[in-house]
This record gives structure tokens, C-alpha cells and sequence, in this order.
């Protein structure tokens, strides 16, 4: 059974992969010339134009693995910078938390027990004390150890308890979001253009100096371990 479920995901990845060939989705949801009628919805239906947003963004995370940062942009220009950091937050999250669903239903079973034979891999993503949960979500949400896509799909297969899991992404993954949201908003926004940016700026440093640091005292560590 374990098997099968994952021959069925690796189907279904295949599949989605070879329609996204044919039709282009992730280029035409990645081109942000090709969403400009979210600007004039929002104008005429904030809710749904946040809904439209908000389930394009979540499909697209999970199903075409386009990268985080695309939707950040989008959120920048259609929204602002405040409203387009709450949207893009709430939106990648969710996405965040259907793939970590999927990876557990269909991954768990025939993954963890070979991922558990790697001492590292036990340590961090399988200790049984709960300790190393939200340390590991931190640097691995600050610090681009792997894609993030794929770290959805992966932490599906730990047993991190799926409320820590949406949490601590939520907020580990939130100064991010707003460098790239918030920067976004300042270069269409000639008015507050320097405020934006600044902040943006000011963000980037908070964020790349974590990233760094987690990484030079733990991630490189770990490494030298082995």
C-alpha cells in the first residue's frame, strides 16, 4: 500500500509535468503581464480579486512549484506593500500546508523508514523529543538550503506536528515576504518609492544577516560533522 501511494504521487507529478509542457501554466501564472486584470479587479472586487490571488497562488506553489518569490511580486503591484505582505503570507502558507498534507499521505510510508536509516536526517527531522522542530523550520525557511517546494512535500514525511509546522512557517517565512512584497510596492509606487524601498532594504539585511549567521554556526557545522 505504502508503495502504491507513491507511485500514484509520482504519477500525478508526471502527469501535471507533462500537461504544464503543453500548456504553460507556470509561464503564463509566472508572468506578471499576463495577470494584470487582479489590478483592475481590485478596483471593482477587493474580496475576489484577494480570492483569485490567493487560490492561484496556492495551486501554483503545490501543483507547478513555482517559486514563493513570484507571488510576492505580484502581491507588491496588485496590492501594495501592506495588504500584499498579509495576502502573500496567508496565501503561500496555505500552500505550504496542502503540499505538507500531500507529502504525509502519500510519501510518509515509503520514505521516512529510508530517510530514518540517515543519522543526520533521524537527528534533526526525526528526533523524538520534538526539540530540533521549529530550530530546523527556521534555518530552513531563512537559509535556502533546498528549494522550498520541496521542502513542503518533505517536511510531510517528518513527524512534526502539522500545527507547528503551519505556524512557525507562517512566521519564519513573513520577513521574507515582506523584503520582496514591500520592495515590489516601491518601485511601482513613484511617491513612496524611497520609504519602500528602504524598508525593503533594511528587511533584506535582517533577513540575509539570520540566514548567514544560522548558516555559518549550524548548517556548516553539521556538515563538518560528517
Amino acid at each position: 500500500m505504502k508503495n502504491k501511494k507513491m507511485w500514484i504521487f509520482i504519477g500525478i507529478i508526471i502527469l501535471i509535468l507533462i500537461c504544464n509542457h503543453i500548456f504553460g501554466w507556470s509561464s503564463y501564472l509566472g508572468n506578471t503581464e499576463n495577470l494584470k486584470f487582479l489590478e483592475q479587479m481590485v478596483k471593482d472586487n477587493l474580496i475576489l480579486a484577494i480570492f483569485i490571488y490567493t487560490v492561484l497562488t496556492i495551486i501554483s506553489c503545490v501543483v507547478l512549484a513555482l517559486p514563493g518569490v513570484t507571488f510576492a511580486i505580484i502581491a507588491g503591484l496588485v496590492f501594495g506593500p501592506v495588504l500584499g505582505t498579509i495576502c502573500c503570507s496567508v496565501a503561500t502558507t496555505l500552500g505550504a500546508m496542502v503540499a505538507f498534507i500531500v507529502g504525509r499521505f502519500f510519501l510518509q510510508d515509503s520514505i521516512r523508514p529510508v530517510a530514518m536509516k540517515n543519522k543526520y536526517l533521524k537527528k534533526w527531522l526525526f528526533d523524538e523529543s520534538g526539540n530540533n522542530e521549529i530550530f530546523i523550520l527556521m534555518i530552513t525557511r531563512l537559509v535556502p538550503l533546498f528549494p522550498y517546494n520541496l521542502q513542503n512535500f518533505a517536511y510531510g514525511v517528518t513527524d512534526i506536528k502539522f500545527s507547528t509546522y503551519s505556524i512557525c512557517s507562517l512566521i519564519f517565512m513573513l520577513p521574507g515576504t515582506a523584503m520582496y512584497t514591500v520592495g515590489t510596492a516601491g518601485l511601482a509606487d513613484k511617491e513612496n518609492r524611497i520609504l519602500y524601498i528602504g524598508i525593503a532594504v533594511v528587511l533584506a539585511v535582517i533577513v540575509m544577516g539570520l540566514g548567514a549567521f544560522l548558516k555559518k554556526h549550524y548548517v556548516q557545522e553539521e556538515k563538518s560533522e560528517e
